[in-house]
C-alpha cells in the first residue's frame, strides 16, 4: 500500500487549482441567473430595513480604484447587515450631468474638428453618459456588487430632473434665491463659475509685487503728510493681473502708518511692516519715519492709480493684517470676496474688465497694451497678464520690489489650473435666510459620524461657506428656469418652475434648449406682470451638486418600493464633506426640513 493512501482526508469535488479567471465569471453568472439579490430581498421581506443610500459616481470614465473601493465597502456593509437579519435594499445611482462629462465630449469634438449647437451637444453628452454607465455597471457587477440594477437612478432621467426643479422651486418659494454681481470662482479654460466643492487647493508659485501708488502734493498736505519729496502709498499683491481693476487701497483703521524717507522718494507703509518694506525699498533699516498717522486719519485720501488715470481712494477694512505685505491692501471689488464687501460699503463699482475667456476687455479704461491679454496661467507657470502688468509697472517706475512666493492657491478640479475671482451676474442661494445655516448646523449634530471628526469637518465647511453660487455657464445640465426682459431684469417664480417641472417629468429638459420663452411658457399660468412677448429664457444651468444633492428626494421619497426617507447610512469618501454630504444636507434642510 502506498503510504499516501493510508492518510484519511475528506473527499471533495473541488479542483486542485482555483482557476479564478474562469470560476469567478461562472459564479457571477450563476448569481445573476438565480437573481441572488432578489432572492435575498424576498427572504428578508418582513425584516426591519437598513437603507444605505448610494452616492452617484460621475459617468465620465471607467471605474477607478477609489470608486471600486467605495462600492465594495458598501457591498460588505450590506452583506453584513443582511446576515444579521435585516432587509437591505440597494438602489445604485449615476451622476450624469455636469462639467466633467461636457468637458470630455467637447474635447472629443475638438479632436474630430466638429462643432455642435447646444441641443446636439446635449444629446452627445447623454450618449457619452449612457456609454460609460454601461461600462461602469459591468465593472461593478464583475466586482461582485449585489444591487437592484433594474431600479437604478439616473440624474438625467426626466422624473429625476423634475425633482431637481421642484427642489429649486422650494428654494425660490422660501425667498432664498437671488441674482447678484459678485466675485465667484471662475475657471478660465472651462469658461464657467465653480462652487466651493469644485475647488482644490494646491501649492502654487506666484509673483509677489510691491507697487507704488503716487500721492499728489496737494493731497498729501491736505492730510498732514510731508510733500517735499514724491510720496507713494505702497501696496502688496500676489495677483498683479488684478491691478487694472484696482479701485481703492484698504488700511486698518486702528494701526499706525508711517512715512519713511528714502533718498529721492517717501513711502507710506504700516509701521508694523516697516522693517521688511525698508529692505525691499533699499532704505536703511534704521531710517527714521518722518510722520505717523493712524489708518483712520487717512481715510478718504486719494492716491493715484500707477498706470490708469483715476484715483484709488484710501478706505478702511478690518481684514487688513500685519502678518505680511505693507499694511496697505490693493482692493479690486470685482476680483475678491473681501474687496467686494468693501466696494459695497464705499459705493465702488464692482469692476471686472475680463471676458469669459479671461482676456482684458477694451472698455476705454484698460491700457491698449493689455487689451486681449489673457489672465490664464499656463502649465509652465507663465501668465501673460501678470507679465504685461509688471512690464507696465516697470515702465511707470511703479514697481518697488518683486519676488516669487509659494502658497496654497485654489485650482479648478477639472482643468487643474488656478482659478480667478471674477464678478459677474450669477444666481445664489442665501444660506443665512431665516436661520437656515443654524438649522443645518443643528442637523449635523443629530447625525452619527464615523469617524467622529467628520462632524467637525462638515460643520466647519457649512459654517464658513459663502452663499451658494448655483449658476453654471454650461449646456449639459438642468436649466435654471429664469427669464429676462430687454432691460436684463430677471423673472423667476416658484409656481412657474413647478409648471415647468411637470412638463420636464414627461419630456425631460431638452425642450428648454430647443424652444424660445413663448413656447416654453405657452399654456402656463403666469404671475401678474409677466409679458411673454418681452421675455427671453436664461441660458445658465444649475450647479451639478444640486443634481446629486436631490437624490434622497428623488429616490428615497420616490416610487421605488421598499425605500423610505431618511436613509440609515450615507457612505462615501471624506472629500464629500464639501461635496455630496453637504449638498444633500442643504437640500434636505431647505426642502425637507431635516438631514
Amino acid at each position: 500500500m502506498e503510504l499516501k493512501d493510508s492518510i484519511l482526508l475528506p473527499k471533495t469535488a473541488f479542483p486542485m487549482r482555483a482557476n479564478l479567471v474562469t470560476r469567478e465569471p461562472e459564479r457571477l453568472a450563476h448569481w445573476e441567473k438565480i437573481d441572488l439579490y432578489g432572492r435575498i430581498q424576498a427572504w428578508r421581506k418582513d425584516a426591519p430595513a437598513f437603507i444605505l443610500h448610494d452616492g452617484p459616481p460621475f459617468t465620465n470614465g471607467d471605474v477607478h480604484i477609489g470608486t471600486a473601493l467605495n462600492k465594495l465597502l458598501k457591498d460588505v456593509v450590506l452583506r453584513v447587515k443582511s446576515m444579521k437579519g435585516m432587509r437591505t435594499p440597494y438602489v445604485p445611482g449615476w451622476d450624469c450631468h455636469g462639467l466633467p462629462i461636457e468637458h470630455k465630449v467637447s474635447r472629443e469634438l475638438r479632436e474630430k474638428h466638429e462643432t455642435l449647437d447646444i441641443p446636439s451637444l446635449r444629446k452627445a453628452c447623454a450618449e457619452f453618459s449612457e456609454r460609460y454607465m454601461e461600462k461602469q455597471r459591468a465593472q461593478f457587477k464583475r466586482l461582485g456588487v449585489l444591487a437592484d440594477w433594474a431600479a437604478e437612478y439616473k440624474t438625467m432621467d426626466p422624473a429625476y430632473e423634475a425633482v431637481i426643479l421642484r427642489t429649486f422651486a422650494a428654494f425660490v418659494q422660501k425667498g432664498m434665491v437671488y441674482r447678484s454681481k459678485k466675485p465667484v470662482y471662475w475657471s478660465v479654460p472651462c469658461e464657467t463659475a465653480l462652487a466651493e466643492a469644485e475647488i482644490e487647493y494646491k501649492e502654487h508659485n506666484s509673483p509677489s509685487v510691491w507697487v507704488k501708488f503716487p500721492v499728489l502734493a496737494s493731497e498729501a498736505e491736505k492730510f498732514g503728510l510731508p510733500a517735499q519729496k514724491p510720496l507713494f502709498v505702497v501696496i502688496w499683491t500676489t495677483t498683479p493681473w488684478t491691478l487694472p481693476a484696482n479701485l481703492a487701497i484698504a488700511l486698518d483703521p486702528k494701526s499706525l502708518y508711517e512715512v519713511v524717507e528714502g533718498s529721492a522718494e517717501t513711502y507710506l507703509i504700516a509701521k508694523a511692516r516697516g522693517e521688511e518694506v525698508r529692505v525691499h525699498a533699499g532704505i536703511a533699516r534704521d531710517a527714521q519715519s518722518v510722520c505717523e498717522k493712524s489708518g483712520a486719519e487717512l481715510e478718504g485720501m486719494q492716491p493715484r492709480h500707477p498706470f490708469i488715470d483715476r484715483a484709488s481712494p484710501i478706505v478702511m477694512a478690518d481684514y487688513v493684517t500685519m502678518d505680511s505685505g505693507t499694511g496697505a491692501v490693493h482692493t479690486a471689488p470685482g476680483h475678491g470676496p473681501d474687496d467686494y464687501l468693501t466696494g459695497l460699503k464705499y459705493g465702488l463699482d464692482i469692476y471686472s474688465p475680463l471676458d469669459d475667456k479671461g482676456r482684458y476687455l477694451d472698455d476705454g479704461k484698460i491700457p491698449a497694451a493689455l487689451v486681449g491679454v489673457s489672465v490664464l496661467e499656463k502649465k509652465d507657470g507663465l501668465c501673460e497678464a501678470n507679465n504685461a502688468v509688471i512690464d507696465l509697472l516697470k515702465q511707470r517706475n511703479a514697481l518697488l520690489h518683486m519676488e516669487t512666493i509659494s502658497h496654497q492657491y485654489p485650482h479648478c478640479w477639472r482643468s487643474k489650473t488656478p482659478v480667478i475671482f471674477r464678478a459677474m451676474d450669477q444666481w445664489f442661494v442665501a444660506l443665512d435666510k431665516d436661520g437656515m445655516r443654524q438649522r443645518a448646523m443643528a442637523e449635523i449634530e443629530k447625525v452619527k459620524w464615523v469617524p467622529t471628526y467628520g462632524s467637525k469637518r462638515i460643520g466647519a465647511a457649512v459654517e464658513s461657506r459663502p452663499d451658494w453660487c448655483i449658476s453654471r455657464q454650461r449646456a449639459w445640465g438642468v436649466p435654471i428656469p429664469a427669464f429676462f426682459d430687454e432691460n436684463g431684469e430677471a423673472f423667476i417664480d416658484a409656481t412657474v418652475i413647478e409648471q415647468i417641472a411637470a412638463r420636464v417629468e414627461k419630456e425631460g429638459t431638452q425642450f428648454w434648449f430647443e424652444q424660445d420663452a413663448a413656447d416654453i411658457l405657452k399654456g402656463m399660468t403666469l404671475p401678474q406682470g409677466w409679458d411673454v412677448s418681452r421675455l427671453r429664457k436664461g441660458t445658465d444651468t444649475l450647479d451639478v451638486w444640486i443634481d446629486s444633492g436631490c437624490s434622497h428626494r428623488a429616490v428615497l421619497e420616490g416610487s421605488r418600493p421598499g425605500l423610505s426617507w431618511p436613509a440609515d447610512m450615507y457612505f462615501e469618501g471624506s472629500d464629500q464633506h464639501r461635496g455630496w454630504f453637504q449638498s444633500s444636507l442643504w437640500t434636505g434642510v431647505i426642502a425637507n426640513k431635516g438631514a
